[in-house]
């Protein structure tokens, strides 16, 4: 079974297919975490050691005894001010002013099937071996209750888990901190990876050795942020791709986040995730409660992209919209890097039909259709299509473009408004900003508040008005700013922390609108490209643009940080012109194809400047990425170097190991260099596959131990892609 109590030892055991999750109530109440790793069968309630230590305060109930301390015991959900000292997982403050939080144990139980969280999003049930543990505690001198919730998925080895605080007092109350998970672990030889970057250099790898004191991944701008992504692994400092422990996180949410790692004086490591305390402020009034957000947590032996294939599976089956689930998102050509704002319908038919003569399956209209958008000043909150440019409006361009044999799809920025546009004419108060201050400007827009439930009405109801009647079939959501100048006039003063999280419970309720009244369309998330990669958007839209970088070398190592934690399928991935916008680089049509196929493959360009040499290219991958995107974009991802100055090499293998596609990149070139030999991954041993590129035929044993030897290429940021195929 998934969950079992041993009543005897008052133990907890979650057991998924390889791994064992377990803590026990303790001492006076007290919820103990025991362990979390390889699977083991029996209860370990043997670890902990209570032994007497210098200047660490008692529980009260200890008397004259020592010998317990909680900034020792190693606690499943920590409260505040009562002697442990660590980053707590949450935080009240009382009628009386007084902030301390005491959690003991109350009561629990186990049942069948998941969990459901109504407002927010989470993995999905389906048809997986779910059960749920429910275990409440309440504060020792209050009527505070905490409900923590845990989801166990055997078969992808996940635990899921969010907690339930609830007021029971006749008071009302302020959480100032109410985080989602809290793990330990008794030991500080381990190393932390996090993925850090900014807009258009997004989720780099970075792997540090944890180090006594705090360490905080987090973001503060609204979104979860170009700048953290609100994952993080903890691992072996000997973890590599193939061997070692590595324990994963990763929130579903799409807000203000905090993942805290902290070391203690007793070289214990904690780590505690959720809503960034920073920018939160609750109020909960008695009987109310409040919801955290989903964590999703897993555990690899095998090293770390055993963790990933974990994470990919999951996002795959039990996250993304069913419909699309393992569905291909057509190969798009998006007008953008084309036109950017200025076009008419006379060009943009032109560009589609260009793009369908190469293969091309949808035309996607971006930025520039609506209101007054003439220039990125002004238009933002008008969605009613610009009949001066678009004389057939939305209904009639998108049938010419079906009627050329394409699917159609549009850009929108739901979220912003431009103070030049009719909606903050007529709702200034909309937005969010302070009274009596200038805002901060950033792309010259505003957002709206999103906290309103008549905004995102107004916002839904526009956007259904004009796309009703419409052929459809796919939608780019983007989001261009952070928040700041924080405040609703519709919040009282002392509601303003709840600003942020009601905004990200806003944005969730019009994604669900939107995508209920559009079952059909395929949504695709947007944040300024890549600053809103995150779970909670993935419940909504399969797939979510990884930067707005395009340049091809850049995305391999954006690409690289992304597949830690979201299989290339979800990652918006193009061939776009050269010179790169936004690096100035060129590289061959072939290595930005190359590139391109670990995700949802399409074009960023105007197709009637390219070569006739190279509109032959583009014939030939869009070829190729419909026959072998099942493989490139569905198939288990394996990261096969490290981002090296020289070279990079990447694969992905077919569920049934029958099929290949793996890239190598030469990032470098240099004179009378010796051969590179390149070791696959993931294939059968005994099974022989063929390499047409290169005319071989061998076997997986040959090409996983011995390795492949790359052909030599004279040129810097040249690219290689090779089909295998099993005999």
């Amino acid at each position: 079974m998934g969950i079992v109590f041993n009543e005897e030892k008052k133990v907890f055991l979650l057991n998924t297919k390889n791994t064992s999750y377990q803590f026990r109530i303790a001492e006076f109440g007290f919820l103990e975490h025991l362990y979390y790793g390889r699977k083991v069968n029996e209860s370990v309630d043997y670890l902990p050691v209570r032994l007497r230590h210098g200047f660490e305060a008692n529980p009260y109930e200890m008397k004259k005894d020592r010998s317990l301390c909680l900034d020792l015991l190693e606690q499943e959900y920590p409260g505040f001010g009562v002697s442990d000292f660590k980053t707590s997982a949450c935080s009240v403050i009382h009628a009386d002013g007084s902030n301390c939080i005491d959690f003991r144990y109350v009561s629990h139980r186990i049942y069948d099937g998941k969990y459901i969280m109504k407002e927010m999003p989470s993995l999905r049930q389906k048809d997986g071996d779910w059960m749920t543990l429910e275990v409440v505690l309440r504060d020792v001198a209050t009527k505070v209750e905490v409900t923590l919730l845990y989801g166990v998925l055997e078969s992808c080895d996940v635990i899921t888990r969010h907690a339930i605080i609830q007021n029971m007092e006749d008071t009302t109350i302020f959480l100032n901190a109410a985080h989602s998970t809290c793990l330990t672990f008794p030991t500080d030889r381990m190393d932390q990876i996090d993925f850090y970057g900014s807009w258009g250099h997004e989720r780099n790898a970075q792997r540090t050795a944890v180090r006594h004191g705090k360490s905080v991944v987090d973001s503060i701008r609204g979104i979860s942020s170009h700048y953290y992504n609100p994952t993080i692994v903890l691992c072996d400092q000997d973890a590599t791709e193939t061997a070692g422990n590595c324990y994963g996180t990763a929130l579903v949410y799409s807000g203000n986040f905090a993942i805290t790692v902290e070391v203690n004086d007793f070289k214990q490591t904690r780590m505690v995730a959720g809503i960034h305390p920073d920018t939160f402020l609750w109020q909960l009034q008695p009987g109310e409660s409040f919801t955290t957000p989903e964590a999703v947590m897993s555990f690899s032996s095998e090293g770390l992209t055993r963790l990933s294939h974990n994470y990919h599976d999951v996002v795959r089956h039990f996250l993304v919209p069913e419909k699309f689930e393992d569905q291909r998102c057509p190969v798009l050509l998006n007008n953008w890097e084309a036109t950017m704002i200025d076009f008419d319908e006379e060009q943009l038919i032109q560009i589609a039909q260009s793009g369908k003569a190469l293969g091309v399956e949808m035309f996607v209209m971006d930025d520039g259709w609506f209101g007054r958008r003439t220039n990125e000043f002004r238009g933002l909150g008008d969605w009613q299509c610009n009949l001066e440019k678009l004389p057939s409006g939305i209904a009639g361009l998108s049938k010419k473009i079906h009627d050329l044999g394409l699917k159609f799809g549009i850009w929108i920025e739901p979220e912003m408004v431009s103070e030049d546009s009719k909606l903050y004419e007529e709702h200034p108060e909309w937005c969010i900003k302070i009274p009596g201050r200038n805002p901060t400007w950033q792309r010259y827009q505003l957002i709206l508040d999103y906290s309103r439930d008549e905004v995102v009405e107004a916002m839904f109801q526009q956007i259904y008005d004009e796309f009703k009647d419409a052929q459809i079939d796919y939608i780019k959501w983007d989001m261009n700013r952070s928040m700041t100048d924080r405040y609703s006039t519709a919040l009282e003063s002392n509601r303003q922390g709840e600003l942020c999280h009601r905004y990200v419970l806003g944005f969730y309720k019009l994604m669900d609108k939107l995508t209920t009244a559009f079952p059909d369309v395929r949504f695709e998330g947007c944040c300024g490209g890549g600053g809103r990669f995150d779970l909670g958007v993935l419940y909504y839209a399969p797939q979510i643009w990884c930067s707005d970088d395009t340049d091809a070398i850049e995305r391999i190592g954006i690409q690289h940080g992304t597949s830690f934690f979201y299989p290339p399928c979800t990652m918006g991935s193009h061939v776009s012109v050269c010179p790169n916008q936004q690096t100035g680089r060129s590289v061959s049509i072939d290595t930005r194809a190359s590139v391109a196929y670990y995700g949802t493959f399409g074009y960023e360009l105007d197709p009637d400047e390219l070569s006739e040499e190279e509109k032959e290219a583009v014939k030939k991958q869009i070829e190729y990425y419909k026959k072998y995107a099942d493989v490139s974009a569905f198939g288990e991802y394996y990261r096969l170097t490290d981002l090296g100055e020289e070279f990079v090499a990447f694969m992905s293998v077919a569920r049934d190991k029958s099929k290949a596609v793996f890239t190598f990149v030469q990032l470098k070139t240099s004179a009378n260099k010796g051969i590179i030999y390149v070791k696959l991954q993931g294939l059968e041993e005994d099974k022989t596959y063929e390499i047409p590129e290169l005319g071989l035929e061998l076997s997986g044993a040959c090409l996983m131990y011995a390795g492949l030897p790359m052909p030599v290429m004279k040129s810097d940021y040249t690219a290689k892609t090779f089909t295998l195929l099993q005999k």
